[in-house]
């Protein structure tokens, strides 16, 4: 059995908080972020999102980053996560020596659309091509840590990028590749984004509702997580404390369509089934699912069929954590990690907000009040367009 992989550092930037604390005290609270739209210069106001409550201006001032230089959205949220992981990790101080690996799709999006709204100069131009892309976003989070990193990844796998990063990062490890890796994801909204999803006719006018009979689709959301990842040897070397660890994942791609996800939840099924005998446990040992859940007609359908096909019918705890954050896209996948986690540490069950009804096809009944449970083994869904679908499984650690 191949040595494993533990968790020693996390991050968090979202819609119900600035930081794991933050965040872990509106989610046993049941506090949604998800409200009308305050950042984005949008005129679509009739789709509530799950904003980051912090202007690019305040992310600057708390960074110590001058309003001169330019820095995407995408970038600012990243940085302060990364921070926040690496200090519990207690990895602040080290140089040339970690890899990073962040998913995102949009990049510095952000800072294009600015940039082109108020028509381009020369010098704009050069700021433009400096931070579009995906890969602009996650070098500029590295530069900021100095000689931290000392290699960067960009996934771009669509909602499973955060995912993927993790498992990367995972797999790096196991294969002598990299022996401290700091993984996860950043993604800001845009206008393309929004517009986007809004020309899929799947943004819903009101808070998401996932797993109910009357879910009419999603809420975009915005933010970033990271975990500190490395293997149990080098942890205890450094006398990390260890948070949990990771006991199995799977990737899986249908490519039954490019936005929607099989009827039979094929992708979800094998992405699931992967985890489990990675982690050589088996169903019953799942003690919660934080599913992918984003409130579409389509995905919720598809991963309950999923989720009933792999454990018939003694399904576990199972809720999604969109009904407080917005589904963050690229990010969702770390941002979950990380919700899963807090879950872990404080034993508890997430509720799944908004939820009333039973879909009448067989959907999962999900959480609808937080209590007390005892979790071992976690499950973390990320699925992706074009059936990009990944699963993550953390673990109580033990010796």
């Amino acid at each position: 059995m191949s040595e494993k992989i533990v968790i020693t550092g996390s991050g968090i930037v979202s819609a119900i908080g600035n930081n794991r604390q933050q965040c872990l005290e509106n989610l046993k609270n049941g506090f949604s972020g998800i409200s009308e739209v305050r950042y984005l210069p949008t005129v679509h106001h009739e789709f509530p999102v799950g904003e980051v409550k912090l202007s690019n201006s305040q992310m600057c001032d708390l960074l110590g980053i001058g309003h001169s230089q330019v820095y995407s959205r995408t970038t600012l949220m990243g940085i302060m996560a990364v921070k926040e992981a690496l200090a519990q990790a207690g990895a602040s101080d080290t140089q040339n020596y970690m890899t990073l690996i962040s998913g995102t799709t949009v990049g510095g999006m952000d800072v294009s659309e600015q940039l082109f709204s108020q028509g381009m100069s020369q010098d704009d131009c050069s700021n433009c091509i400096a931070t579009h892309t995906c890969g602009a976003s996650t070098n500029a989070i590295a530069a900021y840590f100095g000689d931290t990193f000392n290699s960067t990844i960009t996934p771009s796998t669509a909602c499973s990028s955060a995912l993927n990063a993790i498992i990367l990062g995972s797999d790096l490890i196991k294969a002598g590749l990299a022996q401290m890796v700091v993984a996860g994801g950043s993604e800001s909204l845009t206008l393309f984004h929004l517009n986007g999803f809004k020309s899929l006719m799947i943004l819903d006018t009101e808070p998401c509702k996932p797993f109910d009979e009357h879910r009419k689709g999603l809420n975009l959301g915005e933010g970033a997580a990271f975990v500190v990842l490395e293997s149990e040897t080098h942890a205890i070397s450094r006398n990390a404390h260890i948070l949990a660890n990771i006991s199995g994942y799977g990737n899986a791609c249908d490519a039954f369509h490019q936005t929607a996800s099989s009827p039979n939840g094929e992708g979800a099924f094998l992405a699931m089934s992967k985890a489990l005998s990675e982690a050589h446990i088996t169903t019953q040992d799942i003690d919660y699912i934080n599913a992918h859940g984003t409130g579409t007609p389509n995905n919720d359908q598809s991963e309950s069929a999923a989720i009933h096909r792999l454990f018939d019918d003694k399904v576990p705890p199972v809720s999604s954590t969109k009904s407080f954050t917005g589904h963050t896209t690229s990010a969702s996948g770390s941002i979950e990690t990380v919700i899963s986690l807090l879950a872990m540490q404080e034993q508890f069950l997430p509720v799944n907000l908004g939820w009333s009804t039973p879909m009448k096809d067989g959907g999962i009944i999900p959480i609808t009040e937080s209590r007390k449970a005892s979790l071992s083994n976690v499950m973390c869904n990320s699925f992706g367009f074009g059936g990009n679908d990944s699963s993550l499984i953390l673990s109580k650690y033990t010796k």
